[in-house]
């Protein structure tokens, strides 16, 4: 019986060879073969690529999360430079009026200094009359006396 099995199965092996069916199966297991092979391929380079993909992933992120915190770093800056602006104004205004006092104070500092200096200088013009006056006088009163020596000897 074993016999008549093995040669049933021998028969039908021959048969499928001859019909071409067993070629068929053999390329078709082959085939699926290679696309497993293909298939463990690219996911054995999706792998290796994962961490640069992650690291890749992880950048954008940081750089997605840097330009939101741009983006409301100057937000915030409109928004303080808006609320300081009237206060900027006014501050504007009373340095001006600062400026505009003491350039007052100056120019009636130097007005007062240039009127103590010509009454100095009328002061000083004076007193030079005057000793000019009082040294022709000596000079006077001593040209007399030298000639009345002179007249005396």
């Amino acid at each position: 019986m074993n016999k008549l099995l093995e040669f049933g199965r021998k028969a039908m092996f021959y048969v499928r060879v001859l019909s071409g069916y067993e070629e068929r199966r053999i390329r078709s297991y082959r085939l699926q073969l290679q696309k497993r092979l293909q298939q463990a391929e690219e996911r054995k380079v999706a792998l290796r690529k994962m961490p640069e993909q992650m690291i890749l992933l992880q950048v954008r992120q940081m750089v997605e999360e840097m330009q939101a915190l741009n983006k409301k770093l100057e937000e915030t800056e409109t928004a303080i430079d808006e609320y300081f602006k009237p206060l900027d104004k006014e501050a504007e205004i009373v340095m001006k009026m600062q400026l505009e006092g003491e350039e007052k104070a100056m120019r009636e500092m130097v007005k007062t200094m240039q009127s103590q200096a010509l009454l100095e200088k009328a002061e000083a013009e004076s007193l030079a009359a005057v000793k000019n006056s009082d040294a022709n006088q000596d000079v006077q009163e001593k040209a007399p006396t030298s000639t009345t020596q002179a007249e005396v000897r």
